[in-house]
C-alpha cells in the first residue's frame, strides 16, 4: 500500500464473523459485473486505487461470474465465499465509516430556451483543459484538475459557477437543454447525472463530462455554520426547503459551491439481455449502468472500480424496510465528496422517490471489502 493508505488497515475476517451477510442476497450484480469484465478486457482497465488492487486482481471473480448464475440467495452468497476473502477497513483513529445516498434526477427540459425554461445544462467547453503536474500552472493547487487555456495559450482557472451563471458561456452553443430551476440544476451538479423529460415526452439522459475545477464547498455545511438549518435536521430536503423559502439568498448560497459541472448525453444502455431502457441506471465513472441499492461511490484515490464491498450500517433503515442496511455492492462511481477509506455514496435508483430515499441517507457504516483469492494473499 503506498503512503495515500497509510491511515487505515484491512483486517482478515471470515464471513462467518462478518456480521449480517448470512441476512443478504447479493444476487442481483452479477450482470453488471459481466459489464464490467466487458470495460476491462475490451475497452480499458480501471485505474488502481493506493489500496495497490488493480483491474488485474479483480479479472478471476468476473470470469468465474461470466457463466454463473444463482438459484437462490444462498448459492449467491456461495459463490461470493468461494471466489473471495473479506476484510474489515478500520481507520487508524478509530472513527467510523460513513455513507451518504445519491440517485439520477428526472427533471423536465426544453430544447429551446423562453420565459420557463431558462437554465441551461452545458456540454463541455473547448478552453477547458486536463491538468496535470506538467500543466499545472503554480498559483493553482494540485487539486484542480481542470482548468483553461486562453487564445493566448496562457493557463488558468476557469471560472466558477458565478461566472457561468452570470452568462460566461452564453452565445457558444453549449447547451444540451434548459430547466425551469436552477436549484434542480444545481441538484443535478450535485448527483453527476439526470435523466430529461422534454416536453415532446422524450426521455434523454446526461452524466458528468468535466468540471470546472474548482473545489466542491457543500451548501449544508455553509447552512448548518450560518445558524439556518440545525446539523440533525440537515438533509438535501431541508436545504431545499431553505431554497424555497428564501428566494432572494439562493443566488447567494449556491455560489459558495464554485465548482461547476459540464455533462454529456448519454444514451439508454442495456444489462444483460435487457433492452435499452430508461430502468437502467445511469453509466457513471466504472462506464457500466448502475444498479439501484447495489452500486456505491468510492475514493478512486484509495479504491479501485468494479470490486464488491459488504456494507452495514445499523442505523440506515429506511431503504430496507425498517431493517438495517446489510448489502453487498459494487463500486462503481465516485464524487468530489467521497474522501476517504470508509467513505461511500448508495446509489439508490432514479425519479423523485430514488431522491427521497437518498435524501435522508446520513448514517455511520462499516466497511468490507471482498478481495479474490489469489490477491487476498497480500493482504495478510
Amino acid at each position: 500500500m503506498s503512503d495515500h493508505a497509510s491511515d487505515f488497515v484491512l483486517q482478515a475476517i471470515s464471513f462467518d464473523t462478518l456480521e449480517g451477510w448470512k441476512d443478504d442476497d447479493p444476487s442481483g450484480p452479477f450482470e453488471v459485473m459481466r459489464c464490467c469484465r466487458r470495460q476491462i478486457t475490451d475497452v480499458k482497465p480501471y485505474r488502481a486505487g493506493s489500496l495497490g488492487l488493480s483491474s488485474e486482481d479483480l479479472l478471476p471473480l468476473l470470469i468465474a461470474a461470466e457463466d454463473f448464475t444463482p438459484s437462490s440467495p444462498a448459492s449467491a452468497r456461495g459463490f461470493f465465499e468461494t471466489h473471495c476473502r473479506p476484510f474489515l477497513i478500520r481507520r487508524k483513529d478509530g472513527n467510523p465509516g460513513f455513507v451518504t445516498a445519491f440517485y439520477e434526477p428526472e427533471i423536465e427540459v426544453s430544447e429551446r430556451p423562453d420565459d420557463v425554461f431558462r437554465f441551461p445544462f452545458y456540454r463541455r467547453p473547448d478552453d477547458l483543459i486536463d491538468l496535470d503536474d506538467g500543466n499545472r500552472p503554480a498559483e493553482l493547487d494540485d487539486a484542480y484538475a481542470f482548468g483553461r487555456r486562453h487564445d493566448d495559450g496562457r493557463i488558468g482557472a476557469y471560472p466558477d459557477r458565478r461566472a457561468i451563471d452570470q452568462g460566461f458561456l452564453e452565445g457558444r452553443g453549449l447547451e444540451i437543454a434548459w430547466a425551469k430551476s436552477k436549484v434542480d440544476v444545481f441538484f443535478v451538479h450535485v448527483q453527476g447525472a439526470a435523466r430529461l423529460r422534454y416536453r415532446n415526452g422524450r426521455i434523454g439522459r446526461i452524466t458528468y463530462a468535466a468540471k470546472a475545477g474548482h473545489p466542491f464547498s457543500a451548501i449544508g455545511k455553509l447552512l448548518i455554520e450560518c445558524g439556518e438549518i440545525d446539523r440533525a435536521e440537515i438533509s438535501m430536503q431541508s436545504i431545499r426547503a431553505w431554497l424555497a423559502r428564501n428566494p432572494e439568498r439562493v443566488d447567494e448560497v449556491l455560489w459558495h459551491n464554485r465548482s461547476y459541472i459540464f455533462f454529456r448525453e448519454a444514451p439508454s444502455r442495456a444489462i444483460g439481455s435487457r433492452t435499452a431502457d430508461p430502468e437502467v441506471g445511469p453509466i457513471a465513472a466504472a462506464k457500466v449502468p448502475l444498479l439501484a441499492g447495489r452500486s456505491l461511490a468510492v475514493d478512486r484515490l484509495i479504491h479501485t472500480f468494479g470490486f464488491p464491498f459488504f456494507i452495514r450500517a445499523e442505523s440506515l433503515t429506511h431503504l430496507d424496510q425498517g431493517r438495517p442496511f446489510r448489502r453487498l455492492m459494487l463500486a462503481l462511481d465516485t464524487g468530489s465528496a467521497i474522501v476517504g477509506p470508509v467513505r461511500g455514496d448508495i446509489f439508490t435508483g432514479s425519479g423523485y422517490m430514488a431522491g427521497e430515499s437518498a435524501g435522508t441517507v446520513r448514517n455511520d457504516a462499516d466497511f468490507a471489502i471482498l478481495i479474490p483469492n489469489a490477491a487476498a494473499g497480500r493482504f495478510d
